[in-house]
């Protein structure tokens, strides 16, 4: 469904944070499609994540203190490990005869890659060692962000993820004194697509002159872009001296609510410099992502309809045919079958 009422999907990685944002020994909270988490990064530096709340009397656990190597809850300072079993209850006494491991509050694989912090979120608890890897990269396998961006936004993850896919809004969304003020001479597009693992890929090809900023990388500059669930974009630009990688994904935080966050990757060391400069363009048009949503919340709260055209709209439709096909999947106890063809579309933009 595009009217952003399906449902959300599990059993998959989402990226909860930059790993730069939780340093050794801290902690911090958040919510994951629908549910509270505690993550935590340990002396050590390994992360983890656990359901924020005390099974004891429900006193969310980031209220507590984390020494790095044990959480324990402000209300009554059970301790808990980054395992989630229960370590100790300092009121028990020696004459209870109480199994203090059998205590669990339910853990959630967590790891970091590549500078980004995913969370398994499961339809129910499984051994982490039978997951699938976190989404990569490719070409930067060992490598950390240029810097990330995150933002909140107050719409549901298929509203993010629509945005995130359509090709035409740019000349009126994306506009600023320093890039296409006021851009309305729309170009005919034309771009070849094939189906990808949980998604689909739009083909290499080369970017036009106009794009001057590309050219930081060298002449003849490519792009790939594939899109896959649960709310992933991948683009790979590479030029003849330097290739750069930017990863959108799209984490629910409820049914109203969704994190965006986008992390820049490239192998060009002396843009260094120009970090500060890059992240504050990257973030504008961020924001003018998010405005846009704000408006669109607008009409969906008076009850608007999605009106959809081919072509300028059918990566949206392939979203949600998607989600679909995953949600059946599930349902019947068989294994996920990618049903888009590959398909030219055409729009102007």
């Amino acid at each position: 469904m595009l009217d952003g009422t399906s449902p959300l999907l599990r059993d998959f990685w989402y990226l909860a944070l930059p790993g730069a944002a939780l340093r050794p020994g801290r902690i911090g909270h958040k919510r994951l499609l629908g549910e509270p988490l505690v993550i935590g990064r340990t002396m050590q530096g390994e992360v983890f994540a656990l359901r924020d709340v005390c099974p004891h009397r429900g006193v969310p656990l980031h209220h507590g203190r984390f020494d790095g190597r044990e959480l324990a809850c402000a209300y009554h300072g059970w301790r808990f490990g980054p395992d989630g079993r229960c370590r100790a209850i300092p009121s028990l006494t020696d004459e209870r005869d109480f199994d203090v491991g059998a205590v669990k509050v339910r853990a959630y694989p967590c790891r970091e890659l590549q500078g980004n912090i995913w969370v398994y979120i499961g339809a129910a608890e499984r051994d982490p060692k039978s997951l699938p890897p976190p989404p990569a990269v490719p070409g930067f396998e060992a490598a950390v962000p240029q810097f990330s961006l995150s933002r909140h936004f107050p719409c549901h993850a298929d509203h993010a993820a629509y945005g995130l896919m359509d090709p035409t809004h740019a000349a009126f969304v994306h506009t600023s004194w320093w890039w296409k003020k006021q851009a309305r001479r729309l170009r005919r597009k034309e771009k070849h697509f094939e189906p990808a693992p949980l998604g689909w890929r739009m083909k290499r090809h080369r970017l036009p002159p106009e794009s001057r900023i590309y050219r930081l990388l060298g002449d003849e500059v490519t792009t790939e872009i594939a899109y896959s669930l649960p709310g992933l974009r991948v683009e790979q630009i590479e030029g003849n001296r330097h290739s750069a990688v930017s990863l959108t994904a799209i984490t629910p935080i409820d049914e109203q609510a969704t994190e965006v966050h986008q992390v820049f990757y490239w192998t060009a060391g002396w843009l260094a410099p120009l970090r500060p400069l890059l992240k504050r363009f990257a973030g504008t048009f961020l924001e003018q992502d998010l405005e846009m949503v704000r408006k669109q919340q607008e009409g969906l709260a008076d009850g608007a309809k999605l009106l959809l055209i081919e072509d300028a709209d059918t990566q949206a439709q392939w979203f949600a045919r998607l989600k679909q096909e995953w949600l059946r999947a599930a349902e019947a106890g068989c294994d996920f079958e990618n049903p888009l063809p590959a398909k030219t579309l055409r729009w102007h933009s």
